[in-house]
């Protein structure tokens, strides 16, 4: 990166803080521990490197479409007029709630639309209230863009770089040192449990994509996608994650392979085709993406580890799809703000990653399972599946 480049990101990472001043101060003056007034706040920042229980599982929730904008003054969308009169931004937080605290999840993906910018006035207190309940859990947190983020007080760039200093995330702007298109494309790695032999090695990878917000196809305006800089980007970070294992005698040796999990907002062309295949949930309305195939369902199946893909965007659909091999799965609409369709509950999607267990130590990953809770009165858990089993290759 240039001294021009660095100079400006400085700059815009002390504009940023400054923007977000009363943010903070109105945000954390409403948690239970707050910062003594005349002490600087320091991100807090959770454990790391991220990695599974003690008894071999590593559970994420997808947080899709909140689309948060002003808390209690933010009426909801397509609700039943008995909902209507008392239901704001505040039902999508205390949704968020009663999943952190039913499904207990390690970590948290937020895949995009996290607020919704043309009704929000000020960027950063949306997001403050958007993630608020996974800081208030401290539970590691990862948020990539949908096409709404930017319409409000921040542009894309801002936003992220504001999401990767909020407490407990662990976001980032971009791959340091790399030309790259977009904001928030980056990678994570999982790694084995305390007192395995995997304990210090990466044993499941988390890709995340900026899918874009809109763009121009042969005079057509409609949505982003994915760049070739992005996809070059990708093979790499696949690559590098791989080369782990290959580096790692004992993965060798015992055949581990490490699979990998990767999000993005905005679906990719080919999943339209799954209308004409079996799928698990509900095909409910048209899938709204470019025209134009960029060669990510291509770059995807060539790198070989991406088990699943998680997606927002179409918030009527949850379904998940298989194609070559690899499962395209919709998030369902979570937020009240969010269109959605009266009488059909929002929902989350849960994915739950479980190691083999061997004679003495937990192996790599073993299988990976996914299902959906409705924000009902019972957190209806329904649309169990399995995305990936070592055993069925």
């Amino acid at each position: 990166m240039g001294d021009s480049s660095t100079l400006r990101h400085l700059l815009l990472s002390l504009l940023v803080v400054l923007l977000s001043i009363s943010a903070v101060r109105s945000f954390f003056g409403r948690l239970m521990i707050p910062d003594p007034p005349d002490r600087p706040r320091i991100k807090r920042s959770p454990d790391l490197p991220l990695r599974f229980n003690h008894d071999g599982t590593f559970k994420i929730l997808q947080v899709a479409d909140m689309h948060y904008a002003r808390g209690i003054g933010t009426r909801c969308r397509d609700v039943t007029p008995s909902e209507f009169a008392h239901c704001s931004d505040l039902n999508t937080t205390r949704f968020l709630r009663r999943m952190i605290e039913s499904e207990k999840p390690d970590f948290i993906a937020f895949t995009g639309d996290n607020i919704f910018g043309s009704s929000s006035t000020d960027a950063a207190e949306s997001m403050f209230a958007a993630f608020g309940p996974a800081m208030e859990a401290r539970i590691p947190w990862a948020a990539i863009l949908g096409n709404h983020d930017q319409e409000s007080t921040m542009s894309r760039e801002e936003l992220m770089l504001f999401i990767s200093l909020m407490d407990y995330s662990v976001s980032q702007v971009n791959p340091p040192l790399t030309s790259i298109d977009g904001f928030g494309n980056y990678d994570l790695r999982v790694n084995g449990a305390f007192g395995s032999d995997l304990v210090n090695s990466s044993v499941l990878g988390l890709y995340f994509l900026d899918s874009g917000d809109r763009s121009t196809v042969e005079g057509v305006r409609g949505y982003g996608w994915i760049k070739e800089s992005q996809l070059a980007w990708l093979r790499g970070a696949s690559e590098a994650l791989q080369n782990v294992k290959l580096n790692n005698e004992w993965n060798t040796l015992h055949k581990c392979e490490v699979p990998a999990l990767t999000f993005f907002h905005i679906p990719i062309p080919e999943v339209r085709q799954l209308w004409f295949k079996e799928i698990v949930g509900q095909f409910q309305e048209a899938v709204a993406c470019t025209s134009f195939d960029s060669g990510v369902l291509h770059t995807l199946v060539s790198m070989g580890d991406v088990k699943a893909v998680l997606l927002g965007h179409d918030h009527l659909n949850d379904f998940c799809g298989e194609m070559d091999g690899i499962w395209f799965c919709y998030g369902g609409g979570f937020g009240y703000h969010a269109y959605g369709r009266a009488g059909w509950h929002r929902r989350a999607r849960v994915v739950n990653i479980e190691l083999k267990r061997g004679e003495k130590t937990w192996l790599g990953v073993q299988r990976i399972q996914t299902w959906k809770r409705l924000d009902d009165a019972n957190l209806t858990k329904f649309d169990e599946q399995v995305l990936w089993d070592v055993a069925a290759r």
